[in-house]
Parts: structure tokens; sequence; C-alpha cells
């Protein structure tokens, strides 16, 4: 029998997460400014950052793992889907959600959270960030991976009402677990 996977939805800081993984919303200099980046900074300490400078700058659509020096969390996965000071597209954002999915698979990670990517400051449209990524997830949870749980926290009740809203449309349509 195969292990129970889900998608579970939170409303919350990210940075109090329980996941194996959380995920930044990122630019791709991988420099931890405002927003979910800044949170991940302040309470996660100046070693992710630290480790952000090692990598250096990624292509805009990837994603780059670090730890998570004080977080709950093992590991930031820095979902990179805009540049620095620029926009998430559709693309950039379903490349880098894929990508950071990618990331904890090769890890044998069994949980990972996700903001609403790119809809701060990179100003991405929230249902559709929403569409996008529970694609993603509903994809990737459908082929072989460890992780059993993705979960998304979401900063305000908006948020989270649209994500809601879309998941119970695509199962509605059958493209759920």
């Amino acid at each position: 029998m195969a292990a129970k996977k889900e998608i579970r939805f939170s409303q919350g800081d990210i940075t109090e997460s329980d996941a194996e993984a959380i995920v930044n919303a990122a630019n791709n200099d991988l420099q931890l400014g405002a927003g979910v980046a800044g949170a991940i900074r302040r309470k996660g300490g100046p070693s992710i950052q630290q480790e952000c400078d090692e990598i250096g700058s990624i292509p805009v659509g990837s994603a780059a793992v670090t730890g998570a020096g004080n977080l709950k969390a093992r590991f930031v996965i820095h979902a990179a889907s805009m540049s620095l000071g620029g926009l998430t597209t559709a693309e950039t954002l379903r490349s880098s959600t894929a990508w950071s999915l990618r990331l904890a698979k090769d890890r044998g990670l069994r949980s990972i959270a996700f903001p609403a990517v790119g809809t701060g400051i990179a100003g991405f449209p929230v249902r559709e960030c929403a569409q996008i990524m529970l694609g993603e997830a509903v994809a990737h949870l459908k082929g072989h991976t460890s992780l059993a749980s993705i979960e998304f926290v979401l900063f305000d009740a908006p948020a989270r009402s649209a994500f809601e809203a879309v998941w119970k449309e695509m199962q509605a349509k059958s493209d759920g677990l």
C-alpha cells in the first residue's frame, strides 16, 4: 500500500513551520531582503545569508538549498522566481516550484512548506499563484517522491482562501490527489 500523500493549508508565519524544509520566495541573487526572505533572515540568523552568499547567483526559475540556521526546519529551499528587484512570471513560478520539490525529493525529505511565492514584493496574482503551485504540487506527488506532505503556509486569510478555493476546484475536476 502506498504511503498517504497530502496537501495542507494553514495561515501564519512560515518560519514557525515544523516541516523539514521551508521555501523562501527568493530572488536569483539569493539576497534575503524583505517579506518572507526577511523573516527567514531575522529568525534564522546570519548563517542562512552566509550560505546564500557562498552559493552566489542562480538562474531565475531555479532553486538552491541552505541550512535553516535557528529555524525549526532543517533546510531552507530558495525558490528564485524573480531577479533582484524584478517580478515573478508564471513560467518562473512554475519552474522554481518544481525545482524546489525536486530538491526536497533529492534529499529524501518527507515534508515541505511553501509560502505564496511571488505574491508579495514580486507582485504576482494570488489566485494564479495558487493554480500554478498547486498544479506543480499535485504533479510531483503523483510521481515517485519521498515527500508525504506539502503545506502551503499563507500569510493572511485572503491568500489562504484563494489557495483553498483553487484546491477545491482542482479536486472537483479530478486534478487533485
